[in-house]
């Protein structure tokens, strides 16, 4: 789930950004803090949006930068299990298949693809269900729900594409045009 929180914190300000706007100077050093962390209690920071109130801002003998309070809005990526999100396929394996949701790659487990039999084509770099025909490969839109996070040194999120409306979008599409034939 994307989302723009409210955050306070201190910021420090290297010295050779003295010569910029304070806005400026404070937006940057900002950006140089947080954007591209995972917080496990925020989620991934993808940008820093707004700077709100700067407070009086103190310079430490010891250091030379100036250290301000500062108020400002992120833009987060927090995946939620139960979410249902959509991503693209960019990596095929053995194993299942990796899909982009935002800023992170969640897998697929091989068990968690469809309600058939899958086998790992790899001459076609795609998953294939024996009964059905479908066919997972890279480039493909899905639409899947999280069934796991972990905010450990991996990172991992999990997904499943084993419920009613989940699947690759072109399946979804099929199944649409089929039922509407059938009524």
């Amino acid at each position: 789930m994307y989302k723009i929180i409210d955050v306070k914190d201190t910021v420090r300000v290297d010295p050779e950004k003295f010569n910029m706007g304070l806005k400026d100077s404070v937006y940057e050093s900002l950006k140089e803090k947080y954007e591209g962390l995972l917080k496990p209690k925020m989620g991934f920071i993808l940008s820093i949006e707004e700077v709100g109130d700067i407070g009086e801002g103190k310079v430490l003998p010891e250091d030379g930068a100036a250290y301000y309070p500062v108020e400002f809005e992120m833009l987060v990526f927090e995946p939620q299990e139960h979410e249902v999100v959509v991503g693209e396929v960019v990596d095929v394996t053995e194993f299942g298949g990796f899909v982009r949701i935002g800023p992170i790659d969640a897998l697929i487990h091989i068990s968690q693809v469809m309600d058939d039999y899958v086998n790992y084509d790899e001459k076609n770099d795609s998953l294939d269900g024996k009964e059905s025909g479908k066919r997972l490969k890279n480039g493909d839109l899905v639409r899947a729900r999280i069934i796991s996070v972990s905010y450990s040194k991996d990172n991992k999120v999990g997904l499943t594409m084993k419920q009613p409306r989940l699947g690759a979008l072109k399946w979804i599409e099929e199944n649409d045009e089929d039922n509407e034939e059938n009524e």
